[in-house]
Formats: structure tokens, sequence, C-alpha cells
């Protein structure tokens, strides 16, 4: 019983920092985009 416990906290544990992982990475997309608009609108 104690193992399963362990093994189930384990596995959701790595589940919330691969979708951690998948936050972050769309967040830095967003931000590069944002980036972009801000250089595009000072050069014009």
């Amino acid at each position: 019983m104690k193992r399963t416990l362990m093994a189930l906290m384990v596995s959701l544990l790595a589940l919330g920092l691969l979708a951690g992982c998948n936050t972050v990475a769309g967040f830095g997309k967003d931000m590069q985009k944002a980036g972009d608009k801000l250089e595009g609108a000072a050069k014009g």
C-alpha cells in the first residue's frame, strides 16, 4: 500500500511538472510576440 501511494504521488508530481513546462513555454512564446510588436512599433 505504501509503495503504491508513493508511486501515485511521484506520478502526480511528474505530470504537474510537465504541465508547468508547457505553460512556461507558451508564456515565453507570447512574450516574444509582444516584444516583436514593440520592436516593430519603435522602428515604424
